[in-house]
């Protein structure tokens, strides 16, 4: 049931590529209105109901849920970036080679052991996401260019998986994200500010795709996968990530209309097909 509710948030997640579609402020400043309204739509209930877990927090828990949020702002404004040079597919699938990174932070970090199979269906999942990324990859300065951040991107999120999988071992969710998201909004508002960035100016639609990303990608999304590094080890939670550059393809083509190719539902197949092996795989989950 866990994995089933991981999924979901991978759907969540994945609807992210269309908001930002949909938008036209920079991405620093696009990537801050959906952190505000994240920590702003989890403050009242965090303050409310966990005040007491507040008060009890260590400095060591501070700092780590403070750079956890600091990298998971980073990802999304080189992720958003990235989406205003190369495809939905690529972006997404290039973002998603976190699980190598997270996987061997897991084993040279965490002293966690995977088994083999595990490192099979991790390098099934990941051969799925090259399949996509190849096919859909665009030659030009532009495209390599989108490839390069979307890679700065993932490098980041898997800083943020590992910084969460030891957070987790104490905070609670709602503790965690809010912590989060508070310091990847201050992080964000920081880089913009240095950059000279504008914060208004944009139009109501960019506050409206901000909201929904808070919503449905994040809230729906980010938060669920805080959720699961409690309960599931860090690498599955990033091997079935890879699951959203197919339903990412899915939201590109019914909404703007970039159809996928036979390489996009064959490398989805190999996804799951990973995702499938890894589940039935013992890696010390509780």
């Amino acid at each position: 049931m866990k994995r089933i509710v991981i999924l979901l948030g991978v759907a969540g997640v994945s609807l992210s590529a269309a908001f930002v579609r949909w938008s036209s402020a920079p991405s620093l400043v696009l990537a801050l209105y959906r952190m505000v309204f994240s920590a702003a739509l989890l403050a009242p209930w965090t303050l409310l109901r966990h005040r007491a877990e507040l008060r009890t927090l260590a400095r060591r828990e501070w700092l780590l849920s403070f750079a956890s949020g600091a990298f998971l702002g980073l990802h999304f404004a080189t992720y958003f970036e990235s989406l205003r040079w190369t495809s939905i597919a690529s972006s997404v699938v290039l973002v998603d080679t976190e699980v190598l990174f997270v996987a061997l932070g897991s084993v040279l970090l965490l002293k966690k052991k995977l088994p083999g199979r595990a490192w099979l269906a991790v390098a099934l999942a990941f051969g799925g996401s090259v399949v996509i990324a190849l096919a859909d990859t665009a030659t030009g300065p532009d495209a390599a260019r989108g490839d390069l951040i979307a890679l700065s991107g993932a490098l980041c999120m898997a800083a943020y998986t590992m910084i969460g999988t030891v957070c987790r071992r104490r905070l609670s969710t709602t503790v965690y994200t809010f912590l989060v998201y508070t310091a990847a909004a201050v992080t964000l508002l920081a880089v913009t500010l240095a950059g000279g960035t504008p914060l208004t100016g944009y139009g109501t639609v960019n506050y409206m795709t901000a909201l929904g990303m808070a919503v449905f990608c994040t809230l729906l999304g980010h938060s669920v996968f805080s959720w699961g590094l409690k309960y599931l080890p860090p690498a599955f939670i990033s091997t079935v990530k890879l699951m959203e550059p197919v339903f990412a393809s899915v939201w590109g083509l019914a909404l703007f209309s970039e159809r996928p190719g036979w390489p996009t539902l064959l490398g989805g197949a190999v996804i799951i097909s990973g995702i499938a092996l890894y589940s039935r795989t013992d890696c010390g989950e509780t």
